[in-house]
């Protein structure tokens, strides 16, 4: 992992568990793995495990060449495809991954974009801001408010699952899109599964949690998103190819919909985009994944995995190979 990483994810509880569970030096970091020094040339020899976390380089065949006796990975993120290659699959390399813990705080941001969307929080705030009196609430948010909305999830990931049980307490329809999702699994989320048009269609937010894939590039193109009914909110925290930003904002200059954006293409919009000052955009910097005090969840999580491979127990968070075909 990336020195940055280190230092954000273990704190000195965390290094004192990984120091209690495993022959290791947390001093020894590896940003990649052609070392030049000699110490981490040699801890890469002997490995059995990886901690690994963002900015872990690829496992290639040369670099497992180095790693002989490498028999896991435990990864303290989300994703395992940027360092999880073909080769170190062909190894029989064991991994898990934190992704469970990260979807956590996703799924927090989701629900309460869910809440403040439908109770029309940005409206309000603006409108109270502009006129800094009182404002006549029945007048201008008629039809606002949580009671009976339709809610449609894309996506029963782990972050979209989670969303689903974190939506159960309020009056709330919940609809579900997952081509790999079966009936009887939707229901025991307590959703109900349709298909991605008649989602868009019949939801007031329509939240976004597919994974990257060839075929979810634009999943939500200009025809797509002129399906979602007027006043609609789009909530977006998974990836930004997933959305066509020039077609979305369109709709957005307009006023016709609503968005709640932490992720987009460019990552970074340029400077001027009217996505950072319309009134009908929430835009965040892609903070709706593990922060702060968020990142102990984390690291906790990757021990936990860590200390149950060194009393010989299978991995409670594995990552199998087949399924990242169309998974994060």
């Amino acid at each position: 992992m990336s020195a940055e990483t280190r230092d954000s994810v273990l704190d000195p509880a965390a290094l004192r568990r990984l120091e209690r569970t495993a022959q290791i030096d947390t001093g020894l970091l590896a940003v990649d793995f052609s070392p030049r020094d000699t110490a981490l040339t040699r801890a890469l020899s002997e490995a059995e495990v990886l901690f690994t976390g963002w900015g872990c380089p690829p496992l290639t065949r040369q670099a497992l060449a180095g790693m002989p006796r490498l028999r896991a990975v435990v990864h303290a993120a989300g994703s395992v495809k940027g360092h999880m290659t073909e080769a170190a699959w062909e190894r029989g390399i064991t991994v898990s991954t934190a992704a469970a813990a990260n979807a956590l705080p996703v799924a927090e941001y989701t629900l309460a974009a869910v809440l403040f969307a439908n109770k029309r929080v940005l409206a309000g705030a603006e409108a109270y801001r502009r006129t800094r009196d009182r404002v006549r609430l029945l007048e201008h948010f008629p039809t606002v408010g949580n009671y009976r909305r339709t809610i449609g999830v894309v996506g029963a990931s782990a972050v979209g699952r989670r969303v689903i049980e974190l939506l159960r307490p309020f009056d709330l329809t919940v609809l579900v899109h997952d081509p790999y999702l079966e009936p009887s699994e939707a229901a025991l989320l307590g959703a109900t599964p349709v298909e991605l048009d008649d989602l868009v269609r019949r939801s007031d937010v329509v939240t976004i949690h597919a994974p990257e894939l060839p075929e979810t590039r634009n999943l939500f193109d200009a025809a797509r998103i002129a399906l979602m009914r007027d006043g609609a909110t789009l909530v977006n925290t998974a990836r930004g190819s997933l959305v066509d930003t020039q077609a979305l904002t369109a709709e957005l200059v307009s006023g016709r919909l609503h968005a709640v954006l932490d992720i987009t293409v460019p990552d970074v919009l340029p400077a001027g985009s009217p996505l950072y000052d319309l009134p009908n955009v929430l835009l965040t910097p892609h903070m709706a994944g593990s922060l702060g005090g968020e990142l102990r969840r984390l690291a906790d999580t990757a021990i936990d995995e860590l200390e149950r491979y060194a009393q010989g127990l299978p991995f409670a968070h594995p990552v199998h190979a087949a399924a990242l075909v169309h998974s994060a």
